[in-house]
């Protein structure tokens, strides 16, 4: 005879209309109001840029399972190495023994970031949290306490109370607001095609980042070329570098989160090297292990690393956690090294595959601010009404894509196309009509 859990689970329609009493039973979704939101749909299995669904035709995954699966799913390369990892060592705490994985990754990402100190974590949320108290230790143990941290208007770096802080203060963060320290703010001058102001924004940003610098400040925190959830708001170059010469002018550390923007997602191996910039700390994870595995690393310059070094057990970084290290993670991301190493035109070439679809669909009346930076295509949409995270017409063009073979997900009215790098060229049309089609349903 069925249990009571069994006969809910039967009764789970994953294609039903809105309704709290259609969601699994059991599974409470991030960023989701079930008691409005669709079902969601159960899937299988996925190959490629494909995911398989139980009882509907395939999805492409157009934003690679939230910007996670770099090469594409169930890639047989990081699949093997996990499986010979796991048959040798699956885990060992990494306070007292190091293993050959990790060896090898620390080394690698030294090499491609000019950073020698790594620290692993969980996630792209702890990996933030982790340069943001390394930086503000750093000048602890150096006996110059410096409390002030700058972060960017619209910014997101996570969901821990750190990364909240350090992000943009909205909805997600309200019912924590009293609890989180306070952050200096400078205000973000995303560009687009055709703006021709934007060069004054950067200069009222910059004088109102040089203010903010008179405190004496532990670091600046940014999101190199791209702010992800913050709409996929990008900037020139140019600024970037201009935000890290008033930080070296003012002697503050700066510190690069690079979780969604690495490995390949801007155009270059990491979004700091394309904009020109030498960061002290970098914060990492998403596409590390090629979507497969989580985990997180924070990297450090050596003279930062320096500031931790003493008999004192005070200047230890007293920060840690159970899966540090992780042997089979580590493998995942040296197997994801492998290939981006061996086909670099996979996210070199990505920006002059999206060109001439982003041109054409920038004739649309609907859409607005079109722009391009890597494997990222992003626009507005040309509508009325309250935009941001909760504008409904994302959810429009979100919908008729599902129903046309492609898998969005608008960050409000921002639509944004982040496809696995292994996306043909068939498939990135089809995503781009499928957008098309979603415009017409406005």
């Amino acid at each position: 005879m069925a249990t009571q859990s069994h006969r809910i689970m039967d009764s789970f329609d994953p294609l039903a209309a809105p309704n709290a009493k259609n969601w699994h039973p059991h599974l409470w979704p991030p960023f989701t109001q079930i008691a409005s939101a669709s079902p969601p749909q159960r899937v299988i299995s996925a190959d490629g840029a494909l995911l398989m669904l139980d009882g509907a035709p395939p999805l492409i995954d157009a934003i690679s399972s939230w910007w996670v699966t770099l090469h594409g799913h169930a890639n047989p390369s990081i699949a093997a190495a996990i499986a010979t990892q796991a048959q040798q060592l699956e885990q060992v705490i990494f306070a007292d023994f190091i293993h050959p994985q990790a060896e090898q990754l620390a080394a690698r990402l030294s090499a491609v970031t000019g950073l020698q100190r790594l620290f692993f974590s969980d996630n792209g949320s702890t990996a933030v949290e982790v340069a943001l108290k390394i930086a503000c230790q750093c000048w602890h143990n150096r006996g110059e306490p410096r409390q002030q941290l700058i972060a960017f208007n619209g910014a997101y770096h996570g969901d821990t109370f750190g990364a909240m802080a350090v992000g943009e203060r909205n909805l997600f963060s309200a019912p924590f607001e009293e609890m989180l320290f306070p952050v200096a703010r400078v205000p973000w001058p995303a560009t687009w095609w055709g703006d021709e102001e934007v060069e004054t924004r950067e200069r009222i940003a910059l004088t109102e980042l040089e203010r903010c610098l008179q405190t004496p400040t532990a670091a600046v925190i940014l999101e190199p070329l791209v702010q992800g959830a913050g709409g996929m708001a990008m900037v020139r170059a140019e600024f970037l570098q201009g935000v890290e010469q008033r930080v070296r002018a003012a002697g503050a550390l700066l510190i690069a989160d690079e979780v969604l923007t690495g490995f390949g997602r801007c155009g270059a191996l990491f979004a700091f090297k394309r904009a020109g910039l030498v960061p002290d700390l970098i914060a990492l994870s998403k596409g590390l292990t090629g979507g497969f595995l989580p985990m997180g690393v924070t990297m450090a310059r050596e003279e930062v690393f320096e500031a931790f070094l003493g008999d004192d057990p005070s200047l230890t970084l007293w920060h840690g956690h159970s899966f540090t290290a992780n042997p089979l993670g580590c493998a995942a991301a040296n197997a994801s090294l492998d290939l981006l190493e061996a086909n670099p035109e996979s996210y070199e070439n990505f920006e002059a595959r999206h060109l001439p679809h982003l041109e054409a669909l920038a004739e649309h009346p609907k859409v607005q601010q079109p722009r391009l930076t890597g494997t990222i295509a992003a626009f507005d949409l040309a509508i009325d009404g309250t935009h941001g995270y909760l504008n409904p017409a994302g959810r429009i063009v979100k919908q008729q894509a599902i129903n046309n073979g492609v898998f969005l997900r608008p960050l409000g009215q921002v639509v944004y196309l982040l496809p696995p790098l292994c996306l043909n060229d068939a498939q990135l049309e089809q995503c781009y009509a499928a957008i098309h089609l979603g415009l017409e349903a406005l």
